[in-house]
């Protein structure tokens, strides 16, 4: 059912399509990440025209926390050919705030990924309500 409302919200279907706007990203990564007990990080990535190659589920943690490894993040980026990125995690307790953690990993996968010039468009924090945006927000 939600496959066929993003269908008709106009999110693209298949790898190759480009993302054609923030709330059909929002409300893609919202289905993919909602609902786990545990949290979840995991990428976008895209070609340089923000066409969709590949989301991928990176790192699985806990109820509270997921440990992230740029160098996992950068290798995969490379064998995607990606030219940018999206991250998104889930806050399983329902919370949308980035936590200092949480922006620190953002930023250190920023600086890392620039050296390769892959951009780093957005990270999504996904819980029960409104999805928290980092762009929105001014972190990235």
């Amino acid at each position: 059912m939600c496959w066929l409302i993003l269908t008709q919200m106009g999110w693209p279907c298949s790898a190759g399509d480009a993302l054609s706007s923030q709330a059909i990203t929002r409300a893609y990564l919202s289905t993919q990440l909602r609902g786990y007990s545990y949290e979840v990080f995991a990428c976008l990535f895209l070609d340089n025209q923000n066409r969709v190659i590949q989301l991928t589920e990176l790192f699985r943690g806990t109820i509270d926390a997921a440990s992230v490894y740029p160098r996992e993040v950068a290798k995969l980026a490379l064998q995607h050919n990606a030219a940018a990125v999206i991250f998104a995690h889930n806050h399983p307790p329902g919370i949308a705030e980035p936590s200092p953690a949480d922006k620190y990993i953002t930023d250190k996968l920023k600086q890392g990924l620039a050296l390769l010039n892959i951009r780093v468009l957005d990270h999504f924090i996904i819980d029960d309500g409104e999805p928290y945006l980092f762009a929105e927000h001014g972190l990235i």
